[in-house]
């Protein structure tokens, strides 16, 4: 399978929001627990739970998602890409936003034995533009109110494009990207 038929594959694969399940922080430990075992300790330095599984009580995809600094994405390439592989991961060289547009970075799939989405790991450079994500997943635990609100917004773009995850994650980038200028706070 070549890289544009995997990601083809990725993007139509269905969206699906359900309700908060307490098991994604433990799910999320045993990940980070197995990735620091099993990648050179010299090449990952921390992991994040971010995204909507990090948000308790949060609705969100069954997926969760890490967020991995490392020392240089080429050692990820060279010394991490081949581990993930052979354990079975997906794994796509991706931009960090739009078609083509640097920075780069790593991102792998991890799926159960059913093939389902189980984790997405993130692995990005210190200083990287995912790093904002922490503010908007700490926001969101500080405000519950606005939880409410990024819920039904989920729930209805899942509704509107079950099988379009490029669709799914555009629509949410407004609503997201002003939370994050409102943790940041005036001035910043």
């Amino acid at each position: 399978m070549t890289d544009a038929d995997l990601i083809a594959r990725l993007i139509r694969e269905h969206v699906e929001i359900v309700a908060y399940d307490p098991r994604w922080p433990d799910s999320f430990e045993r990940e980070k627990a197995h990735l620091f075992a099993l990648l050179p300790s010299d090449v990952i330095r921390r992991i994040e739970h971010f995204g909507s599984t990090a948000v308790p009580g949060l609705a969100a995809k069954p997926i969760v998602d890490m967020l991995v600094e490392v020392s240089a994405l080429d050692d990820v390439k060279a010394r991490v890409v081949p581990v993930l592989e052979w354990e079975g991961y997906d794994y796509i060289w991706r931009p960090t936003s739009g078609q083509d547009v640097p920075p780069w970075y790593a991102w792998f799939i991890k799926r159960d034995s059913a093939g389902v989405r189980t984790h997405h790991i993130h692995m990005v450079e210190a200083g990287f533009p995912q790093w904002e994500s922490l503010a908007f997943r700490d926001y969101l635990r500080a405000h519950p109110d606005l939880s409410a609100d990024y819920v039904a917004l989920k729930r209805r773009l899942a509704s509107e494009f079950p099988n379009d995850r490029v669709a799914y994650t555009e629509g949410k980038s407004d609503f997201v990207r002003r939370v994050t200028e409102r943790a940041r706070g005036p001035g910043l």
